[in-house]
């Protein structure tokens, strides 16, 4: 748990979305990669809704939404209270209105428990301490090694989320199992969308949706190609064209209709 204020020399400036945002990070520490940018281009949400982004860091997914989508309203919660600073920095430094509120899901602060949200996303830690080795870092273990099971995430989305929103999640594909068992209990119309590293390739990573109060039958997509080639055999990035517009142009990814 990091809790004080990270000074300006433990910092990076970062570029996200093509120039769009611009995002203080520890250079050490939790450091956010494509994975909050692909969660926030898949988020459904029209100008006018609201989002909550549960476990928000420095706020980078939910700042991607209203990148992409002006209008809406969004809200965070993070329990570290240094990443929450960060959070609010840079949605000043943006221009984008993020509420951010420093708390536990496990116990949410009563101002996040009396509102419902249109859209609820989340990117929870993603290794089972059980199966895995804890990072060194306080900041990033807190932010990667699960300390409070899917189930109570899900649960805690569900809870937020008004009749026909979305909540839609990033997570490993190896996790798939502990979040649709919840998934299934609280929300409908569930779909997952396999993140291919390449063709050919297992999915690594996974985007998951539900809809609350849904009732269409669970759909296991096509899976989103996000590199070219079999293999890496150039210097720099090689991302399909379609992930290269979501993370350099903002644009959506959709799950396919």
């Amino acid at each position: 748990m990091r809790t004080e204020p990270f000074a300006e020399d433990e910092l990076s400036f970062d570029a996200f979305l093509g120039g769009r945002l611009q995002i203080a990070q520890p250079k050490t520490g939790y450091r956010a990669g494509v994975d909050p940018v692909l969660l926030a281009a898949s988020v459904p949400a029209r100008a006018g809704q609201t989002l909550l982004d549960l476990g928000c860091g420095s706020g980078i997914a939910a700042l991607c939404v209203m990148a992409r989508v002006p209008g809406v309203m969004a809200a965070g919660l993070e329990v570290q209270p240094a990443y929450a600073t960060l959070a609010r920095r840079n949605s000043a430094t943006n221009g984008l209105a993020l509420d951010v509120t420093e708390g536990d899901i496990a116990d949410m602060p009563a101002t996040l428990r009396a509102r419902q949200f249109d859209h609820v996303i989340a990117n929870p830690p993603y290794f089972d301490r059980l199966h895995s080795t804890a990072a060194e870092d306080a900041g990033r273990e807190r932010a990667m090694g699960e300390a409070l099971p899917l189930a109570d995430w899900v649960r805690a989305a569900a809870r937020r989320t008004l009749s026909g929103g979305t909540v839609t999640f990033i997570q490993r594909a190896e996790r798939l199992p502990d979040l649709l068992t919840p998934m299934a209990a609280h929300l409908g119309s569930i779909e997952v969308l396999p993140l291919i590293p390449r063709r050919g390739r297992a999915a690594r990573l996974i985007l998951v949706r539900g809809r609350k109060g849904g009732r269409a039958a669970p759909r296991l997509h096509d899976g989103w190609l996000l590199h070219a080639g079999e293999n890496h055999g150039q210097d720099g990035e090689d991302y399909t064209a379609a992930t290269s517009d979501v993370l350099r142009n903002a644009a959506a990814l959709p799950f396919p209709a």
